[in-house]
């Protein structure tokens, strides 16, 4: 699904802050895997470890309540990162709470994936508009029904386009839902191609159902890299190792990196500044965005000429910090 960083990059992230402030920063990892059951479960073990602090990653994003009645009961700090609390509960989860979310802009991405089209259009309309009917067909994946970064993400990436002066125009009346997988976005590409081989652009939520879309049309000699073979310009979100191969290989247009070292940082950065001093950015660097309760990290845009350094995904983790003799756990459930 949607998440930021590696263990890696947390684990630097944590020995960084850790040499910086003259402390040990000690990493223990627990991955819910999107069940908010599970993540409860894990919650009420530490509840009864009382830990000193827990970095919350949503399994639901609608369910946040329980865990900060579980928490703000138990008297242990928190904040939530990566995957917002819906627009329905942040008031009461996030703010009412006292905490804070560290995370993404949502629109930002599709934006950007919108933009990336939009000068492509605007340098060579031949590029994207493959039949030179003056419509650009297109088609977009989406990663789940009900979340805020998917929703975004699929709304803003054809709305910014049009603004910037593409003629889209949807070949399906509804996003094809693919659940963020590789296989899923495969067999319903498959399938949609069959039915729809006017397809000239592929916006997807995330990279993991961009591949799956290219090896879909492999099959049909598209996007294959080889010089002379036709591509639809196929465009994801998250900057994979897979996705960086794909697009230097030619297969891939682009994708828009969302920035696991950075998330990572600010993470281990902020929770740590709340133990030292009670407060969550007094003396970083960081701002809170105008909404008074997150703190946001910028996507970036990656072509072929904008390669960057590796990304990788991160499941859910707990994050135990040991400052001299005091123990201070971080956790995103």
């Amino acid at each position: 699904p949607v998440l930021v960083g590696s263990a890696e990059e947390i684990q630097a992230a944590a020995e960084e802050i850790g040499a910086e402030l003259g402390v040990t920063i000690n990493l223990t990892m627990y991955d819910a895997a999107d069940d908010m059951a599970k993540q409860v479960e894990q919650a009420t073990i530490l509840v009864g470890e009382k830990p000193d602090f827990v970095i919350i990653n949503l399994a639901e994003v609608a369910s946040g309540q329980q865990l900060v009645d579980m928490f703000t009961e138990a008297g242990i700090p928190f904040l939530f990162y990566n995957k917002e609390p819906s627009a329905e509960t942040v008031q009461s989860v996030v703010v009412d709470s006292g905490s804070i979310f560290i995370g993404t802009t949502p629109r930002e991405a599709g934006d950007m994936q919108g933009e990336i089209l939009a000068d492509m259009y605007t340098a060579d309309p031949a590029s994207v508009d493959l039949n030179g009917d003056g419509v650009v067909h297109f088609v977009e994946f989406m990663g789940e029904p009900n979340n805020p970064e998917a929703i975004a993400r699929t709304q803003y990436s054809e709305e910014t386009a049009i603004a910037l002066g593409v003629p889209l125009e949807a070949v399906l009346e509804d996003p094809i839902v693919a659940n963020w997988d590789t296989a899923q976005a495969n067999e319903r590409m498959t399938a949609t191609w069959a039915a729809h081989p006017e397809i000239e652009v592929v916006f997807c939520n995330n990279d993991d159902m961009a591949t799956g879309v290219i090896a879909a049309m492999n099959a049909f000699n598209y996007n294959t890299g080889r010089e002379g073979d036709p591509a639809l310009v196929v465009i994801g979100v998250d900057a994979t190792d897979a996705a960086f191969e794909a697009i230097a290989a030619g297969k891939m247009t682009a994708t828009v990196k969302q920035d696991g070292d950075a998330m990572g940082y600010a993470n281990v950065r902020i929770a740590v500044n709340y133990l030292q001093t009670g407060t969550w950015l007094d003396g970083l660097d960081y701002t809170l965005a105008e909404d008074g309760y997150s703190v946001r990290i910028p996507y970036a845009k990656i072509t072929a000429e904008e390669l960057v350094d590796q990304h990788r995904d991160l499941p859910g983790t707990i994050l135990v910090v040991i400052q001299q003799h005091q123990q201070f756990v971080f956790g995103d459930l």
